[in-house]
């Protein structure tokens, strides 16, 4: 070995040293078996890309049983691994804080719960650059600058309203997104549906990109596994509100399963359709709704910490509320 070698090879161990408060410690799970190393941190660790994880194995940023390891090499189950991120990659450094209102249900030292409300878009993309909830994240948290996606581990729609768990740091944002890949957060949404859901239920149809206009999800035997179950709170005359529970996470999950079954949301202009309905003012009050009518209500998971089960819940918003009780009570001019 050169003495520029080893000169670099120290650096290395050093930085390593430096920074080893921030590792993430893990230990190979029994269904990575056989897979190679950089394939089983790509399956743990999958808020940071497969190219950044090869990259840190390259730069001995990967310790698998006490040793640098090699991104073609295989695991067996149980080794230790410890992985030490690079601070300034993959982070969203490069976005503004933005003092953008947050509704905070919970926070502490590992993850914040909050209510998005509808119209505020969760990342940026796609034009929306700014006033999104990563940007007010930032600044309610300068600390997330250094943490994936600023910790976001599930989105919602713009202008679907309701509650989001936020990870502070990255071992809380890895502990958040295996339960999520296990199943085991539990979330449930209100959902104003077209027409009377005759009966509670379950969507199973796989959801992938349509076949023909690309921005739009659908059901397609091509698509990955989806599953929803679905609930009747209460029945109006032309409209159905339910409890819809995700098994899965599929973008629009919801939205294209209920519009499958010939439910559609109310107000949902990419996959609804004009209420035709007998009553101008039911169907004026239907077709004016300006967004989906869904609301993530409820959440629950096993804290990052210390394993402990909670359950948070966002009140239903004002616009949904609004339209249940004219639902309900229509003028009698109306009539």
């Amino acid at each position: 070995m050169t003495n520029s070698e080893k000169n670099e090879e120290s650096a290395t161990h050093y930085n390593l040293n430096e920074s080893i408060q921030s590792a993430i410690q893990l230990t190979i799970p029994s269904d990575c078996v056989g897979m190679r190393l950089d394939q089983a941190l790509a399956k743990l660790l999958p808020h940071f890309s497969r190219n950044r994880i090869q990259s840190w194995i390259i730069e001995n940023r990967v310790i698998l049983n006490q040793q640098p390891a090699s991104a073609k090499q295989k695991v067996w189950g149980n080794e230790s691994i410890q992985v030490f991120p690079t601070s300034t990659l993959d982070s969203p450094s490069s976005y503004t804080a933005e003092a953008i209102q947050l509704d905070i249900i919970h926070e502490d030292n590992a993850i914040i719960v909050l209510n998005k409300p509808a119209g505020l878009v969760t990342h940026p993309g796609n034009g929306n650059w700014q006033g999104t909830l990563l940007n007010a994240l930032l600044h309610h948290a300068p600390q997330l600058s250094q943490v994936p996606r600023a910790g976001i581990v599930h989105r919602l729609d713009k202008d679907t309203s309701g509650i989001l768990v936020v990870a502070k740091t990255i071992e809380a944002q890895t502990h958040l997104v295996r339960q999520l890949q296990q199943r085991t957060v539990k979330r449930d949404y209100l959902a104003i549906v077209l027409g009377k859901v005759a009966k509670n239920g379950t969507v199973d149809a796989p959801i992938g990109r349509h076949p023909v206009h690309r921005t739009k999800m659908a059901v397609t035997s091509k698509g990955k596994p989806a599953r929803t179950f679905y609930k009747i709170c209460e029945q109006f005359n032309h409209c159905t509100l339910l409890e819809c529970s995700l098994d899965t996470g599929r973008t629009h999950q919801i939205r294209v399963h209920m519009q499958s079954i010939g439910h559609s949301l109310v107000g949902d202009s990419v996959y609804g359709k004009k209420p035709a309905i007998p009553e101008s003012f039911i169907q004026e009050l239907l077709s004016q709704f300006p967004r989906q009518a869904l609301h993530a209500q409820k959440l629950t998971l096993s804290h990052p910490e210390n394993e402990q089960q909670l359950s948070w819940q966002a009140p239903i918003p004002e616009d949904m509320l609004d339209l249940l009780q004219k639902l309900l009570h229509p003028p009698i001019s109306s009539l």
